[in-house]
């Protein structure tokens, strides 16, 4: 099935020139664009994430990777909040990737070892692709396009949830260049590697059905109920022991990278501190009495 994408100035639709701005159909403006490019809301433990450019299928601007920054930082230091949720405002987009008008922007320095150097010791556009983990369980919401950098993003999160609207791809090759914030380690690492390739070489971007028929999205949720399902998700995570779902989630990651046997080490380091801690004796204590209340 090919699926053909949007005009926008981002690199995520494949339709789009190198330069070419948003906004420049002059005969179809959309919708007015937000004067807070990132959304953050805390409901209970759950932080809400919404790329708020609607106007510019939520392409990230320079303002937009800063408050993504600050917000993933705010789900890392606050205790408080145990689960992140990403997604992007309106019907159309995720996120569309890289906003061309700004490119420029990220990639000020002249020398090509002089951004090597920043991007090895900085977190990557968008905070979460690189050099940026908040231990942390993130959800993403993912509705209509995710190309580029969006799906960069989308798998930086550990779960993904997707409407039948949903499109995915990694166009950079078009543009002479490839996935720079994680694209071509972490798509092989969620899908089979030659699919991976199949995608990241050809540019062609796969419908919400494909993606979910070959493991890059958790499931596939209509539209009008997805943000309240990825919210249902992410709320259910919270209820779980903290520490015990960072533990998981850090042994899953790591041990991705790691030989069977080693990570076979990772897991009982990981494990170990939580036998007998005083979250593993109040969740088995308070097991104990729900299944007690329910025998009478």
């Amino acid at each position: 099935m090919r699926v053909d994408p949007p005009l926008t100035g981002s690199f995520g639709p494949l339709g789009s020139r190198p330069g070419t701005g948003h906004g420049d159909n002059h005969k179809n403006p959309g919708p007015l664009a937000s004067p807070v490019p990132v959304r953050v809301r805390a409901r209970g433990p759950v932080l809400t994430i919404t790329l708020d450019r609607p106007e510019a299928l939520n392409a990230i601007d320079p303002a937009s990777h800063a408050q993504l920054l600050a917000a993933w930082k705010r789900l890392r230091e606050d205790d408080r909040l145990r689960v992140g949720l990403l997604t992007g405002a309106g019907d159309r987009a995720f996120s569309a990737g890289i906003d061309l008008k700004h490119l420029s922007e990220f990639y000020a320095e002249s020398q090509p070892g002089e951004r090597r150097a920043r991007w090895a010791r900085e977190p990557g556009i968008g905070g979460l692709t690189r050099n940026l983990d908040t231990g942390k369980p993130v959800v993403a919401a993912i509705n209509g396009y995710c190309l580029g950098l969006g799906l960069e993003l989308a798998l930086a999160c550990d779960v993904r949830l997707a409407s039948p609207n949903a499109i995915f791809g990694l166009p950079e090759v078009r543009w002479g260049i490839i996935p720079g914030q994680g694209g071509t380690q972490r798509l092989p690492r969620a899908i089979a590697p030659n699919l991976a390739l199949e995608m990241i070489l050809t540019g062609e971007p796969i419908p919400a059905a494909r993606a979910y028929e070959i493991g890059l999205i958790n499931r596939i949720v209509p539209l009008d109920r997805l943000r309240s399902e990825a919210f249902a998700v992410a709320t259910r995570i919270a209820t779980h022991p903290p520490r015990a779902v960072r533990h998981a989630r850090e042994s899953i990651r790591r041990g991705l990278d790691l030989a069977l046997v080693d990570g076979l080490q990772l897991e009982q380091d990981l494990a170990e501190p939580l036998r007998g801690s005083d979250e593993n004796r109040a969740a088995v204590s308070g097991f104990a009495k729900k299944s007690k209340r329910r025998s009478r």
